[in-house]
């Protein structure tokens, strides 16, 4: 019996160790800055950031640290992923959780593919289940992993301001996934309602729908006429490439993504 109490010690002992050096190293992570030679290639792959306040900066450097710690980037069909795809798809993917402390607690694995990628998807009618591929520039999985077409994730970084970033997209569903569903409805802060997030995103997704069904200009990308998830995901894209806009088409799904992310880009020089 003394033994066992004994081993029973020692374990408790060593998974306290364990978490207690997992914590030191995270906040160590979070403390560091970039080198320079990485600062040049972010703000290079990343023109966005280059907006960002100095203190905000500072925190975003510290999560990219954490992310490329965590993430094992894995290359597809014959691609290498190089130092400047990993900082490029970790700088966007950590400025959706810079300013808060959401992370993705869930996600250890990002493929990249060279361009977009096919995809097996199965649909289901009843007892019938049908088969097929279609071509994708990005997924993201519950608990992981994500996938990225390169060519895409560059594409959207490159161009800060046309409102489409498949990388902004896939984060946006992994934050959506920590609520345990990818709903449109993640994680809401304390001092947020959910009530009035519900009420602000399923009339603006109404809205969309309706405006793209019938022709008319609309802030959001088609695509998120799919579902509730989609709609949140492209409002993502749009609150961080073209503030302004949203803020003055949609000003309501603005605020509420402001508290969300505790961001305000409209504010950004």
């Amino acid at each position: 019996m003394l033994i066992f109490i004994v081993l029973l010690l020692l374990g408790a002992g060593a998974l306290g160790f364990r978490f207690w050096s997992r914590r030191r190293a995270r906040a160590r992570l979070l403390a560091s800055a970039l080198s320079a030679d990485q600062r040049g290639i972010v703000e290079t792959s990343v023109p966005l950031l280059r907006k960002l306040p100095t203190d905000l900066r500072e925190k975003l450097e510290g999560k990219i640290n954490v992310f490329l710690d965590q993430i094992e980037f894995v290359g597809c069909n014959g691609l290498e992923v190089t130092e400047e795809m990993r900082l490029s798809i970790a700088a966007q993917a950590c400025l959706l959780v810079a300013n808060t402390d959401t992370w993705y607690e869930n996600l250890h694995t990002i493929l990249v593919y060279p361009s977009a990628f096919k995809s097996k998807t199965k649909r289901h009618n009843g007892y019938v289940v049908t088969e097929g591929e279609t071509v994708r520039v990005g997924e993201s999985w519950p608990r992981g992993p994500v996938v990225l077409s390169w060519a895409d994730a560059e594409h959207g970084a490159s161009d800060p301001k046309d409102g489409h970033n498949v990388v902004f997209h896939e984060f946006a569903h992994q934050i959506d996934d920590l609520s345990g569903h990818t709903d449109g409805v993640p994680v809401l802060n304390m001092d947020q309602s959910f009530a009035a997030w519900e009420r602000v995103f399923v009339s603006a997704f109404k809205r969309h729908v309706r405006n793209v069904d019938n022709g008319h200009k609309t802030a959001f990308d088609a695509y998120g006429t799919v579902g509730p998830e989609e709609f949140f995901a492209v409002a993502v894209e749009v609150f961080f490439e073209r503030p302004a806009f949203l803020k003055h088409e949609e000003a309501a799904v603005y605020q509420q993504l402001v508290s969300l992310f505790r961001l305000d880009p409209s504010s950004w020089a």
